[in-house]
């Protein structure tokens, strides 16, 4: 039997032996209890509560406005709807970088007070110095190379990255220093297929891809965008699974049309 189908609880140890024994990590993003309790009981192997509810919750154009109360908030209406599922919660901007002890304080809070299973942040070296010290405290953390939304102002695009080798390069040795660190995992977001293959091969923990191709031990979308409520972000890399956003309007128009042609409610819906 395949391990995804045997597990009551999905645990960074299920997702090293489900590398190994080479099946694929479903993994989706939510942000609140409702969506998050179906994800659970579609059987998703990992939800990512992701800084993207900077973007598709309340509407920023980037992911850096949101705060660690906002994270936070997010991830235990999450958590609470969780029964099978691994639950990874985005350190948003600003709460990590440059400042290990505020890395690790910033950790520590979503532990305590959402009851999460791990942590995410993005980048390699040079963040380094905070993902030891989140691991020093027995913290799991994900981490994220390629694209990272996070630096958007830096990159000033969302282009495909580490197509030019010295990027290319830098990107499989922060991959090789973040396995090394202690990660249970990374996130390779919008880079080529072939080095998203070779990464995920040079490392011995889980690889999740988005925008990365097929040789990964996993893909992750966001939730939003694969069920079609935003109609806006269309990248390759995005499949969408459904079309939520006509189907939604559609049920409003004819819930407002009822209401005003006195349909609703009816006899039968009245006490």
């Amino acid at each position: 039997m395949a391990l995804h189908k045997n597990v009551k609880r999905v645990t960074t140890h299920v997702l090293s032996a489900m590398k190994l024994k080479g099946e694929k990590i479903a993994m989706l993003t939510a942000y609140d209890y409702s969506y998050a309790r179906l994800l659970d009981q579609a059987g998703i192997d990992v939800i990512l509560v992701g800084d993207s509810a900077s973007n598709v919750m309340a509407g920023y154009e980037t992911t850096l406005p949101i705060t660690l109360d906002h994270m936070i908030y997010h991830a235990a209406s999450v958590v609470r709807a969780v029964n099978r599922a691994l639950v990874v919660v985005d350190l948003p901007f600003g709460t990590y970088q440059g400042n290990p002890m505020g890395a690790l304080a910033s950790a520590i809070r979503i532990m305590k007070e959402t009851g999460a299973s791990a942590i995410k942040l993005e980048g390699g070296e040079e963040i380094i110095e905070s993902v030891d010290r989140i691991l020093s405290a027995g913290i799991p953390v994900m981490g994220h190379l390629g694209l990272t939304p996070q630096s958007i102002h830096k990159f000033g695009t969302y282009v495909v990255r580490a197509t030019e080798s010295d990027e290319a390069e830098k990107l499989k040795k922060d991959a090789l220093a973040l396995a090394k660190s202690g990660c249970f995992g990374i996130v390779l977001e919008k880079i080529p297929a072939k080095l998203a293959g070779e990464v995920t091969r040079s490392v011995n923990i889980p690889i999740i891809g988005i925008g990365a191709g097929s040789e990964v031990d996993g893909q992750v979308l966001v939730l939003h965008d694969m069920l079609g409520i935003t109609q806006e972000f269309s990248p390759r890399f995005l499949r969408r699974y459904h079309n939520l956003q006509m189907e939604i309007k559609g049920a409003v128009q004819n819930y407002i049309e009822d209401v005003r042609s006195r349909n609703f409610p009816n006899e039968k819906e009245q006490y």
